[in-house]
């Protein structure tokens, strides 16, 4: 029998014990919602309609964020079944040592989305202070202002709880006025389209660039990148049906939402105007704009807490709360010196790396009843040689067929082979309903096969 005693100090790689499973549906809900919304993901929304006209980029937004939503929930199930975090799952189905590989992979992608994160924060205060104020923020003193007071608040927020900060001010303050702002904004843009004629705005072509299966993948790669992050969450779950349910109720929601508004500010807008502009311009949108900025704060925060868990799984010397504080000083720094604007191709590369390889956990872990005791296996060939070869998959399906998209046939093609090829015989659940059913929370006759 596999032991997890060689890892009990390694909260990463450690089951959560019973007792800390205190999230509700509703949390991970809120949770999920808050972090899909952002300004990033209505800018890619602006992105579509030039490329594949609304009809198409609709559909993408759609498909895309109701798929994409499946798989975060769907991985999120596994988090809560096992206790284990996503370098848990990864230590799980690839081996002690390979699994290694990915882990350093999520953290760089970590420290790359929270640079992403402040670096719109700062834009977005220079835009609001000079909307309103008049003040000239775009300057090399007013970036770097704006950088460390959004960088300030992130480390300070890393010294605290995340379960403190997920239930009570994500969900009892932060989510109502996010909605808020998401409603008073899509009525704004919403009459302006209704004023310039719907059927319009509904046959409007594309160029051509993109495609619709292209397209998907673009919308889809936005919570693919969240896939390495979920079970960081979703191991906190009290059952697996509620943070299912609630993590792809969520954040679909939250992904078709912002897509939607950002295709809709992009029709409405003056040719030239930059969504920060267009949103600014709109009647109260200032302080939406700014409500939103707030809420772009908790993406950071995700991205940093869960860079900080797979940190910690590398080297558990130092604590979650340590490694926390050095990554957001960390991307505070590259923020204030990297140009970060190509957003496509980032997204896109992150995608080919991060759909087979949790194509192939869900595989191996996300159907029947599987396995979560670690093992002490270094490498899972099988499993690390699959990964790789989705990888390859990915990018020459991204060269040569692109027409038919390249997450989806890699992500099915990596299930398939993964589940084929699954070693040995699962070990049975003792409830199938109840998340406190990883190694470490059942009695001794759970471990027998």
């Amino acid at each position: 029998m596999a032991t997890i005693s060689k890892t009990s100090s390694n909260e990463a790689l450690t089951p959560l014990e019973t007792s800390s499973r205190i999230f509700a549906w509703n949390t991970h809900a809120s949770l999920w919602f808050s972090l899909g919304v952002g300004l990033l993901v209505m800018q890619i929304g602006a992105y579509l309609v030039p490329a594949v006209g609304t009809h198409d980029a609709a559909m993408a937004v759609v498909l895309g964020s109701l798929i994409g939503g499946g798989l975060l929930a769907w991985t999120a199930s596994l988090g809560c079944d096992s206790g284990l975090s996503s370098a848990g799952l990864m230590h799980r189905t690839y081996g002690s040592m390979f699994a290694r590989l990915p882990v350093m992979l999520n953290i760089a992608q970590l420290i790359g989305w929270t640079t992403f994160e402040l670096v719109i924060m700062r834009e977005g205060t220079a835009a609001i202070g000079k909307q309103s104020m008049g003040l000239s923020l775009d300057d090399p003193p007013g970036m770097v202002l704006t950088t460390l007071l959004w960088g300030g608040v992130l480390t300070a927020l890393m010294a605290g709880s995340m379960v403190t900060l997920v239930r009570r001010f994500v969900s009892r303050f932060g989510l109502p006025l996010v909605i808020a702002s998401l409603l008073w904004l899509t009525w704004q843009f919403g009459s302006k389209l209704h004023a310039q004629g719907f059927d319009v705005f509904w046959a409007r072509p594309g160029n051509g660039s993109m495609g619709l299966m292209s397209a998907m993948d673009l919308v889809i790669a936005m919570p693919v990148s969240w896939l390495p992050l979920v079970a960081d969450y979703a191991r906190y779950g009290r059952s697996r049906r509620g943070t299912f349910g609630g993590t792809w109720l969520g954040y679909a929601m939250a992904n078709i939402w912002c897509y939607t508004l950002g295709v809709m500010v992009v029709s409405v807008a003056e040719p030239g105007t930059h969504l920060v502009g267009a949103l600014l311009l709109a009647q109260g949108g200032l302080i939406a704009l700014g409500l939103i900025l707030i809420d772009e704060l908790d993406n950071a925060y995700g991205d940093v807490y869960s860079g900080s868990v797979s940190a910690h799984s590398l080297k558990p010397a130092w604590s979650i709360r340590r490694w926390g504080l050095l990554l957001a000083v960390l991307c505070t720094g590259l923020a204030l010196v990297l140009p970060i604007h190509s957003l496509e191709p980032f997204l896109l590369m992150l995608s080919s790396v991060f759909v087979p390889l949790y194509g192939v956990i869900l595989g191996r872990l996300g159907s029947g009843k599987p396995e979560f005791e670690l093992s002490s296996r270094k490498v899972d060939i099988t499993a690390a040689l699959l990964w790789l070869a989705g990888i390859a998959l990915y990018h020459t399906l991204t060269k040569w067929a692109p027409q038919w998209g390249s997450a989806l046939p890699t992500l099915a093609l990596t299930f398939v082979l993964a589940w084929l090829t699954r070693p040995g015989k699962p070990w049975a659940f003792s409830d199938g309903n109840n998340c406190s059913n990883g190694p470490g929370h059942q009695p001794a006759e759970w471990l027998t096969r």
